[in-house]
């Protein structure tokens, strides 16, 4: 058999041949075929044309019909993946091309190498390189069949295996010779179309069949490698035996250049439509259906199903709500006399933003004058253009308004409304007290009673119109306001003045720090008149200190001093363990545990009875009695007199004071305490004992107000105040008569005594304990008592706080009482006694 060469060597080949694959320039081989060595063709020089050699020998087409698959060399196809080259096929991945199998997939090709790139397999040179592939040369003029190589003879069939040249290898005729062609893809995966209507294709006899040389082409050993579909020799080849352009396989000519694909072409230009006129009518007619639609259900939606919510949102826009207020009640004395009462008066603002600037100084200065305002504050309010709003002043009297409207001034308002009148000054300020800007209690009675003053606010509901005018003819509701009640207290007017007189008297000629007076009637507790020094001025309560607000008579705590000894005497002649003639062996001192407590002043040792030791306030007769009673009774009577309680009865900032239990007593605190230091208290707890005693040991709740009178006009008393037995009528008549004794000429109290009257009473002094300072710091001296004597009506105490000059009771504050005892007396017409005092035995053995 004879071999002509390709890119690799068949199975004759020489040295280092590994097998032909095929492809562009191949060689076919012949049944005389020997092999060869060489690159182009066997025995002849690389690139040398064979005359034998056409390029139109191949079944394929052109170049321009190069299969899509593959390498891209020419001629080369698969015929599937199991197939190599030229239509072989593979046996598995360890093969190699034309049936060898390979060594390994990272080593080299059996008898392939690659002298550099631009070498093909089996040392063929790739085009590139500047060879051209052997047998893919075109034949040159002049060259004959055998100058292109060595081809198949003439009388050498088509097809070596299968015998004829116008068949495939599964019998069926070429198309070549009934017109038929291949399919792209047919082509491109090296396969031949079957003619319609034929059975489908086997696999020709012997092709599975493998040769001693492990050929899987089923090929005799020498048998030349041939693809499906190869022709003769150009000079040997029969009528049909070229296949038509269609079929020719890529490789069947001569290789060219890379194919670049073909230039677009050019884009037409835009050329602008108008759309369609009836279609743009009837998008257009949806667009404004869809539209109007939606209108027409919002439409029904607000005025057919939502038409009450709507109303009342308008209605809500229109109706405005104004607010009527209420005149507050007014505080009145015990007769009548009004201390605080509500006048009319008016809220005068404007809107600046009405107001021209060519007008705005004239009308500032008219304000300014009427109002009784700073320029300035005018002038600035009325250049705030960009409000609707600035208030003017409140309280404005209403003639005062009456001028500035009627005077025309642009875009000014009027509002009613009251103001709080204060007409006796600073008289009962503290305990009367005080309103906000806003008319609410913010002090004394006008604050703990803001409930029964304020009354309720009234409403009135309107419609206006956009800026502001009331429209007429239109419906409004009106609920009408309902008044305050006015308060009736049981101070009397003109004996407060009288105490704040005197006690602000007092106050300056000791340097005191503070004073309090407070007049209570015995029968019944009502406080007549309840004074502080310095007192609050109501008319200019913002410019006054805050400890000016306080109501020291019931808020002020303080260590009572000797008043206190009266709550001794009755413990001890409650529990009978001392009469008011038991004597004691009296020294200027006692030992009291860790401490040595002395009387006021130094004495040699004496023997007195309990009642002298009552009218000298002799501290030591009292701790001695004290101890006959013990610390737990002592207590209970001290809680029995309201110590450690609020007094009750609504009177402004009272407090509670401070009693310690007697179980926390310390050894000298339970000595302290029976002449009163180590417990606390308020003026108006003291003056509570005091009405206790006068009233034959009948304690009552002390009353500050006497009755309300409703917007009605009728009046309703208060109820009386809450009445405690303390101590037996008897005991309460052996302290009178102690009490008595000393406001003699040989007790203390000498000069509160009052001629004509019967005065009962005792003298406080008491080490002062100073929060600030945290320590006793000064005195506080007291005095109080009540006339007559046989026949109470009157109780009066005075109290001044660090007094600088002078601390003891009897001589600063005996004075104040007198002077107010003797006003209340004459004030209330009260006849002088008839009868005597009933001697008193002073000393033992008298």
């Amino acid at each position: 058999m004879r071999d002509t060469g390709g890119r690799g060597q068949g199975p004759g080949r020489g040295t280092g041949g590994a097998g032909s694959q095929g492809g562009p320039g191949a060689a076919r081989r012949t049944p005389k075929s020997t092999g060869g060595t060489g690159r182009g063709r066997p025995g002849g020089a690389a690139g040398r044309p064979s005359p034998d050699d056409d390029p139109f020998d191949l079944p394929f087409a052109d170049d321009r019909r190069r299969p899509a698959s593959g390498d891209g060399r020419p001629g080369e196809r698969r015929a599937n993946p199991g197939e190599g080259r030229s239509g072989e096929r593979r046996a598995s991945s360890g093969e190699g091309r034309s049936g060898e199998r390979r060594p390994n997939s990272g080593g080299e090709r059996s008898g392939e190498r690659r002298s550099n790139p631009g070498e093909g397999r089996s040392g063929e040179r790739r085009p590139g390189s500047g060879e051209g592939r052997s047998a893919d040369r075109r034949p040159g003029p002049g060259e004959g069949p055998e100058d292109r190589g060595r081809g198949r003879t003439p009388g050498e069939a088509r097809d070596g295996r299968r015998g004829r040249a116008d068949q495939w290898d599964d019998g069926e005729e070429h198309p070549a010779r009934d017109g038929r062609t291949r399919p792209d893809g047919a082509r491109a995966r090296g396969e031949v179309p079957r003619p319609r209507g034929a059975a489908p294709r086997r696999p020709a006899e012997g092709a599975q069949r493998r040769t001693s040389d492990g050929d899987p082409r089923g090929r005799r050993p020498g048998e030349s490698p041939r693809r499906d579909g190869d022709l003769p020799p150009r000079g040997l080849r029969r009528d049909g035996d070229l296949p038509p352009r269609g079929l020719r396989r890529d490789g069947d000519l001569p290789p060219r250049g890379p194919r670049r694909p073909p230039p677009r072409p050019p884009r037409p230009p835009v050329v602008l439509r108008l759309g369609n006129p009836r279609r743009r009518l009837k998008f257009g007619m949806i667009v404004m259906t869809f539209i109007l639609s939606i209108f027409a259900g919002r439409l029904i939606q607000m005025q057919g199903l939502d038409t009450k919510f709507y109303e009342g949102v308008a209605a809500g826009q229109r109706m405005i709500t104004e607010t009527i207020p209420a005149k507050r009640g007014s505080i009145a004395d015990v007769n009548g006399n009004p201390l605080a009462t509500s006048v009319e008066a008016r809220e005068v603002a404007i809107d600046p933003s009405k107001v021209h600037p060519d007008v705005r100084a004239k009308v500032a200065n008219a304000l300014a004058a009427e109002l009784g305002k700073p320029l300035q504050e005018i002038t600035a309010k009325l250049s705030r253009t960009h409000t609707q709003y600035q208030l003017l002043a409140k309280d404005v009297d209403p003639a005062v308004a009456t001028r500035l409207v009627k005077a025309g001034i642009p875009a000014l308002t009027t509002k009613k409304q009251y103001r709080r009148v204060y007409l006796a000054g600073d008289l009962a300020g503290t305990l009367v007290g005080f309103v906000g800007t806003d008319g609410t209690g913010l002090g004394g009675l006008e604050e703990s009673r803001n409930s029964v003053l304020a009354g309720k606010d009234g409403k009135l509901r309107v419609e206006q119109g956009r800026f502001g005018q009331r429209i007429p003819m239109t419906h409004s509701q009106r609920q009408p306001p309902v008044d305050g009640s006015d308060i009736r207290l049981t101070i009397d007017r003109d004996l407060q003045w009288a105490a704040q007189k005197s006690i602000a008297e007092q106050v300056k000629a000791a340097g005191a720090e503070s004073g309090t007076v407070i007049v209570m009637d015995v029968k019944t507790a009502q406080i007549v008149a309840m004074a502080n020094a310095p007192e609050l001025d109501l008319n200019d309560w913002r410019n006054a200190p805050a400890a000016n607000y306080v109501n020291r008579a019931a808020a002020d705590v303080f260590e009572p001093g000797s008043t206190n000894k009266v709550i001794t005497a009755a413990a001890a002649l409650e529990a009978g363990v001392v009469r008011p003639t038991t004597t004691f062996r009296v020294k200027d001192n006692i030992r009291c545990y860790d401490r040595t407590l002395r009387d006021a002043e130094p004495h040699p040792t004496e023997t007195m009875t309990f009642q002298e030791a009552i009218a000298k306030s002799s501290n030591v007769a009292t701790i001695m009695a004290a101890r006959k009673v013990g610390s737990q009774g002592l207590h209970d009577m001290l809680k029995a007199f309201g110590f450690g309680a609020k007094p009750g009865g609504g009177v402004p900032g009272e407090e509670a004071g401070l009693l310690p239990d007697y179980k926390s007593w310390s050894g000298s605190q339970s000595c302290t305490i029976a002449y009163g230091q180590g417990v606390s208290v308020t003026a108006l707890q003291t003056a509570s004992v005091y009405q206790t005693i006068a009233n034959g040991g009948v304690r009552i709740a002390p009353q500050m107000v006497a009755g309300t009178t409703g917007p009605d006009g009728r009046f309703v008393p208060a109820p009386p105040g809450k009445q405690t037995r303390v101590v037996s009528d008897r005991t309460a008549k052996e302290i009178t008569a102690m009490l008595e004794s000393a406001v003699s000429e040989e007790g203390t109290g000498g000069l509160a005594a009052i001629p004509g009257y019967r005065v009962a009473g005792k003298t406080g002094t008491a080490n002062r304990y100073d929060p600030k300072l945290g320590r006793y710091e000064g005195y506080t001296a007291s005095f109080v008592g009540f006339a007559p004597a046989d026949a109470p009506q009157l109780v009066v105490l005075s109290v001044l706080q660090n007094p600088q000059k002078g601390h003891f009771g009897g001589q600063l504050a005996a004075p104040v009482f007198k002077q107010v005892m003797t006003f209340a007396i004459k004030s209330r017409k009260i006849p002088p006694t008839s009868s005597t005092a009933s001697p008193v035995r002073l000393s033992a053995g008298q």
